[in-house]
Formats: C-alpha cells, structure tokens, sequence
C-alpha cells in the first residue's frame, strides 16, 4: 500500500522532474529546498511568484500591501474577476497551493521600505539568512535601494527589477550590473543613491543584477520617446527620474501604459536568473 507521503513525491516528481533533466539532479533538488522572496507582487512580482511555484521551490515568502483592482487584470497573473478586492498576497498563496500544495508560502501585508528592511521579512516567520533569494519588484526607489545595498554588504542571492512601464517589446528585455543598466529612469536612480548614500562604487560594478529593458520609455501624454541618452543624467542629478517619470514620482505603471508581454517577461526572467543562481 503506498503511503500519503509517498504519493505527494511521486505528483512532484512527475510535476517537477524536468528540471533534473535542466539543472541536473542536484541542482534541482536545490530549486526544490530553495527559499525565495518576493518583494512586490504587480505585474512583475506575480509572474516571478508564479515561476518560483511552477519550478517546486519549497518555500516563497511574498510581501505586498496592495488589493486586486480591475486595472490590474490587463499585466497580473494572479487578477481574475474572482480575485478583485482580495490582498495580493493571499491570492498569489491560494493560486500557488494548486500548483505546488506543498510549498509553504508566507503572506506580509506590508510595504517594503528603507527603514523596515530586512526587520519586515520576520513577520512571515523564522528563516535562515543564508538561504533567501529576494527578488525585488518593487516600484519605490528608497525601498529598491535599501534592498540592493543589503544585499551587496550581505552578498545575498538578490535581483532588482525596473521599471516595465512604457515598454511594448519583451525582446528588448535584458539582465545587467545596475552600473551598465541604460534606459530606465527607476535604477538610474537607484545607482545614483547607491553610490550617493551607500557608497557604492563609481567606476566598475556594483554587484546588483537587475532586469531592464533597452526600449525607450514612450510617454503616455504626448506619446513622445524619452531619448535613452538623457537617462544617464539620472547619475548626476537624481531628479531627472522624476522629470521623465510619471506625474505622483513613484515610476511605476499606474502613469505608462502597460502590457503583459513586458511585465510577465521581466519578472520570468527575474526569476529564471535567481533559479539559476540556486542550482549552481
């Protein structure tokens, strides 16, 4: 007779077992024990959440504040006509229990800022240091910039994820050191308070990967193309982001349009690097 305990590994194994043949067996037996932070769960983070869930991590930690409203169905994975109203979090935990029902996911209904981080991370309960992975999709700059320089001084398995606002073409989606990052006023902010207030290096990387794309950010009002030169103004003087960002200052997709073929592709390919990183 084949025990309860037999039967969960043998559906994960049937629902996870390519990535063996991906990674090889250690490596996804590390995807498998792996823990991993979401800081951010929008257009971005939720696609990021659902790749975690997909590829049989043990545990996801997902931190957001925010409820599902109508405007979110067009870019978030988890915003269905069933879903409205309800805290993202608890949404994103009720899809992932019917991909991988033996994931533990914790909930933090709160948003991630510069004097809560890493404090707010206990509030999902005990965890090792060492084993997170934090994938940051996040839109407030102080927040992105607490995160990257704690995960520099800690040498944290970490990923930062620019703005996907004003942006149609998923092909020109990329990953960089947020020193080689062009065309995104939310990390060219980012950089320049890193090096401003955290002391971040000016020449060289800095050790924060982070998913960019190299489109040009297209303007809402007058549907006019930022030129991705005047983004590194951005280094010199930090409110140039707020000169090409959206009208509140915050950068994020309320101000831009938004499409899913963007924000999924940026946070899948946050969260492919982070699978990567973890199974060596």
């Amino acid at each position: 007779m084949t025990s309860d305990s037999e039967v969960i590994s043998a559906d994960l194994d049937r629902r996870f077992g390519s990535l063996a043949r991906l990674y090889g067996a250690a490596g996804a037996q590390r995807i498998r024990a792996a823990h991993i932070v979401v800081v951010g769960l929008g257009g971005v983070g939720s696609w990021a959440a659902e790749a975690a869930a997909r590829s049989g991590v043990a545990r996801l930690t997902l931190v957001d504040l925010d409820h599902i409203a109508e405007s979110n169905i067009n870019r978030q994975v988890h915003a269905l006509d069933n879903t409205l109203g309800q805290a993202k979090v608890h949404a994103m935990r009720e899809r992932i229990a019917q991909i991988n029902p033996t994931c533990k996911v914790d909930c933090i209904e709160e948003f991630v800022d510069a004097g809560n981080w890493p404090d707010v991370l206990a509030l999902g309960g005990e965890f090792d240091y060492e084993q997170l992975a934090v994938i940051d999709a996040c839109d407030q700059v102080r927040a992105k910039t607490a995160m990257a320089a704690w995960a520099v001084r800690r040498k944290a398995t970490f990923i930062s994820v620019g703005a996907a606002g004003g942006k149609r073409l998923a092909h020109r989606v990329d990953i960089e050191d947020v020193s080689l990052v062009t065309h995104d006023p939310l990390l060219a902010q980012m950089r320049y308070r890193l090096r401003k207030e955290y002391g971040a290096s000016r020449q060289g990387k800095i050790g924060v990967a982070c998913v960019f794309s190299r489109e040009p950010v297209l303007q809402p009002a007058a549907a006019k193309v930022v030129d991705p030169q005047e983004i590194r103004v951005v280094d010199i003087l930090e409110t140039q982001a707020d000169a090409v960002g959206q009208s509140d200052g915050s950068l994020n997709c309320h101000g831009y349009g938004s499409v899913v073929s963007v924000t999924s592709t940026f946070g899948l390919c946050a969260a492919g690097w982070v699978l990567s990183k973890i199974a060596g």
